[in-house]
């Protein structure tokens, strides 16, 4: 994979003061990174729910080749939305990685799998299984608004929103 979400903003937004450049938005990098892979990007495909992981199996069970999973969790520090055995499904089915505006646990297991995944932090308690919340809507986190069909680029530098894909 050879792209940097910095020489992706050089290119969209020059100096542009804001986040919003030609066909992208950007941001800095505020979560930490737990996968095996710090750089990923792909198609996104989204989650909305609260301390509730039913959807995010359910997704992961599907086939993500050369997708993203962003999850909206609510920012939630009481609850982890994702363990080790679901990111070993991201895994299996082609996930390229996974994005949680909360947590996760099984950080230790995660960080061995050549997966990326990012999160607000770790919390070892499990989520419910209720299996509500919403699939494939658009979310707004971190400054940025996230958009089924739309691409990530992910890197330690930061995140680039996009409505095309900018790798080939």
């Amino acid at each position: 994979m050879t792209f940097k979400t910095a020489d992706i903003c050089d290119k969209l937004c020059g100096t542009s003061p804001t986040n919003q450049c030609d066909f992208a938005q950007v941001t800095g990098n505020s979560f930490v990174s737990y996968g095996g892979k710090s750089k990923f990007y792909g198609e996104i495909v989204t989650l909305k729910l609260f301390e509730d992981n039913q959807l995010v199996r359910d997704q992961l069970e599907s086939d993500g080749t050369g997708k993203v999973l962003i999850i909206d969790g609510g920012a939630s520090m009481r609850r982890a939305l994702l363990g080790d055995q679901l990111a070993l499904k991201a895994l299996e089915n082609g996930w390229r990685g996974i994005l949680i505006n909360g947590c996760i646990r099984d950080s230790v297991d995660i960080a061995k799998l050549d997966l990326g995944v990012l999160a607000l932090g770790t919390h070892p308690h499990k989520s419910s299984k209720k299996g509500v919340g919403e699939i494939n809507v658009s979310i707004t986190f971190n400054d940025l608004n996230f958009a089924p069909a739309d691409f990530v680029y992910i890197d330690e530098d930061g995140i680039v929103v996009s409505e095309k894909p900018l790798i080939t």
